[in-house]
């Protein structure tokens, strides 16, 4: 759980420290929904929600352009393979489409697509694809010489799961390709499963006591991640063809054309697909499409726009993780009324109190729902960002009938209340001031900086909160920090609970425990000989661990993902961070000017680290836990020869021949330290159109400064 104070806050009237702050929230909120999504097939909020989370961050980076980080959503897609596969990097990235959600966006977007490409909008046509956006799990399929060599997942767009076996299993994709076929073939699109076939599963796995699936997204994205084929054979998965990745030649120099040739190939491709000249068109082909919806024996989220000469594809270029000539145009969210039963509070590892609706099981889009989220205590009364009113003002209520709201997902949020039909007596909510699970006082903190009062009610309760120690837990043994295999939410709540597992040492120790114990876990309920020694393989396994994931693990406000690898590349070891992370009390000491100055961090998750590391109770379970795991070195980039390696560059003003990302990126690659902040110990400034401050402090200090061409020429790029 991240400080959700700036949540609030409207973007126009971020400060620079806000929106930092509000930037390392989107990032760590939008990277766990990616993990839900496509590691779990379990995702937790609605389709709007999330692209709202994405737009507020694609704002935010707009204005505070120089706050962009490498590990920033805009630049990052889905999420890291699960680690029950073989990975398969990519040869062509799978990239994610930016949306459109009116028609006025489909007419921006069509403009935008005319400007770049100067083109005349009273001469000549600009032929644009429409198809169907499928709800399924997306596939790569490559085949050498005609022939199915590996199939891959999207994974985080760079790396995928090797699901090949299971790929196989597909009736809808071909083993071998019909007719003449180039040399390398690399074929994308998506797994989906029908709505009578997922019934008919559903139907089949209650019988036989076994895992209903909650829709049939969900159903497709588990049956293809298995990790027995048979299984993958047994479910009826359908798969449609619509674009490519790597080849080594291409037959069509369209995008229509090359959707006719995969057919011809052997592939399904969808038949709604259309090709359109004009806007009006697009447009009329959605809805059309929307208004076909229910007859439709599958799931689609929206409808997908192509600009269908390739040649313009290619002119057109990319944004970040988003081509500039396609875009998705979502349907609205689908809506319906139920009865708001019970508010759970439910505590964070940070100690956090979130409420959570409980709501009388309901379906909407062939869905059943029974959770909503509730965001905080403010949204309950019926207050929004700034303050101002949402629902017209109105609060919520146990007994309420209200208006839920989801876009293809499990969990959605609550729209509308109606008032009418509020019974006799209905009391507003009193949000808990103590903490349902330690009953600690619970507060609001102020922002001493910008005296706002946070959004989010916290447990004081700390060490004694057993809510918040058993969550800290679940972050440590979670898939992107110590992932181990077999220990997940209930055992961790089991063993907590018995008193077995209270640390995360505890984790590593419990194996020698358990031998000299009387009471053996292989004899615990639900456990036998075999998976207790599962477990104890699974702990040992991750004695050794990455750097990055070792910090990602302690659970450190504000260190997410993106933070602990930033942070780990910066320092290469665990001593040399940990001795950094001790000296950096001082604020006016070059330890800390040095983790403050790293690109990407700042003074917000600087000051985090400090607190963490000021803890006499968290360094007493760091060395703990040390005894018995051993964090690797950062993996080291070979950069032997290059002109920049080891030096420190800061990259200021506007760049124009590549992105803020893709020069810290190339810099990286040479070996060179990228640093957010001109000091000193500063070596180079690569200096763009616009470059102001950090410019003139550099030419105070005498510091080397280039031109981004200059910068190209002396990497030899």
């Amino acid at each position: 759980m991240t400080d959700t104070s700036t949540a609030q806050i409207d973007v126009t009237d971020l400060t620079l420290e806000e929106a930092q702050v509000e930037l390392k929230r989107l990032a760590a909120e939008i990277a766990e929904h990616d993990r839900r999504y496509h590691q779990e097939d379990a995702p937790s909020i609605s389709d709007a929600d999330y692209d709202a989370l994405r737009r507020r961050n694609s704002e935010i980076e707009a204005r505070f352009p120089n706050l962009i980080v490498p590990e920033s959503p805009s630049a990052r897609i889905g999420a890291a393979p699960a680690s029950g596969f073989g990975k398969i990097t990519h040869r062509v990235p799978m990239l994610s489409l930016d949306n459109a959600f009116s028609d006025d966006d489909v007419r921006d977007f069509v403009g935008r697509v005319r400007r770049f490409l100067k083109l005349d909008p009273l001469m000549g046509t600009l032929a644009v694809t429409a198809e169907p956006k499928i709800d399924g799990l997306s596939l790569s399929l490559r085949y050498e010489n005609g022939k199915l060599v590996h199939a891959a997942t999207r994974g985080d767009g760079t790396t995928g799961e090797n699901v090949t076996e299971n790929a196989k299993t597909i009736k809808d994709i071909p083993v071998t390709l019909s007719g003449s076929v180039p040399e390398v073939v690399e074929v994308r699109g998506e797994v989906y499963m029908a709505h009578k076939d997922f019934q008919a599963l559903n139907e089949r796995m209650a019988a036989n006591g076994g895992k209903i699936f909650a829709n049939p997204r969900n159903a497709a994205a588990g049956s293809l991640r298995q990790l027995k084929p048979e299984i993958t054979a047994s479910r009826p998965l359908r798969f449609f063809a619509y674009s490519w990745g790597e080849m080594s030649d291409m037959p069509e120099d369209t995008q229509s054309g090359m959707v006719s040739q995969l057919e011809a190939w052997g592939f399904q491709v969808n038949p709604l697909m259309k090709r359109c000249e004009t806007v009006e068109e697009l447009i009329a082909v959605y809805h059309s499409i929307e208004e076909g919806r229910a007859q439709l024996d599958y799931d689609i989220d929206g409808v997908v726009y192509k600009v269908d000469r390739l040649d313009l594809q290619e002119r057109l270029g990319f944004v970040s993780r988003s081509p500039r000539w396609a875009i998705a145009h979502k349907f609205p969210a689908e809506q319906a009324y139920t009865i708001l039963n019970e508010i759970e509070i439910q505590v964070g590892r940070t100690g956090a109190l979130t409420p959570v609706a409980k709501l009388e099981p309901i379906t909407v889009g062939g869905v059943v729902v029974s959770n909503a989220t509730l965001h905080n205590e403010d949204y309950i009364k019926g207050i929004g960002q700034d303050g101002e009113p949402i629902r017209e003002g109105k609060d919520l209520r146990i007994g309420d009938t209200v208006k839920i709201q989801r876009a293809g997902d499990v969990i959605p949020q609550i729209v509308d209340v109606d008032l009418e039909k509020r019974p006799e007596g209905a009391s507003p909510y009193e949000f808990p001031t103590v903490c349902p699970a330690c009953g600690s006082h619970a507060v609001r903190e102020e922002n001493e900086k910008t005296g706002r009062v946070d959004a989010v009610r916290r447990c004081t309760g700390g060490l004694i909160c057993p809510a918040q120690a058993t969550e800290k837990l679940k972050h440590f043994v979670s898939r992107n920090a110590f992932d181990i295999e077999g220990f997940g939410d209930k055992q961790v709540d089991a063993f907590y609970r018995d008193g077995l597992v209270m640390s995360p040492a505890d984790i590593f120790t419990l194996e020698e425990r358990d031998k000299r114990s009387l009471t053996k876990l292989r004899n615990r309920e639900g456990w036998g000989a075999v998976s207790a020694q599962n477990l104890f393989e699974a702990i040992n396994a991750r004695r050794e661990i990455d750097l990055h994931r070792f910090i990602f693990a302690l659970g450190i406000r504000h260190v997410g993902e993106g933070n602990a690898k930033l942070l780990a590349r910066a320092y290469g070891s665990w001593d040399a961070f940990y001795a950094a992370m001790k000296a950096a009390h001082d604020p006016d000491g070059e330890a800390y000017a040095e983790l403050n100055d790293i690109d990407g961090i700042g003074r917000i998750v600087a000051d985090a680290l400090v607190e963490f590391f000021a803890e006499q109770h968290n360094r007493e379970q760091l060395e703990a836990l040390l005894e018995q795991v051993t964090p690797k070195e950062a993996e080291k980039i070979d950069a032997s020869g290059s002109p920049v390696a080891g030096k420190t560059v800061v990259f200021t003003g506007s760049l124009e021949r590549m992105t803020r990302d893709e020069a810290k990126a190339m810099a990286e690659r040479y070996g060179a330290k990228v640093s957010g902040s001109v000091s000193a110990k500063t070596d180079l400034v690569v200096a763009g159109p616009g470059a102001g401050s950090k410019l003139k402090k550099a030419q105070d200090l005498d510091i080397d400064v280039i031109s981004e061409d200059d910068w190209f020429d002396l990497v030899g790029a």
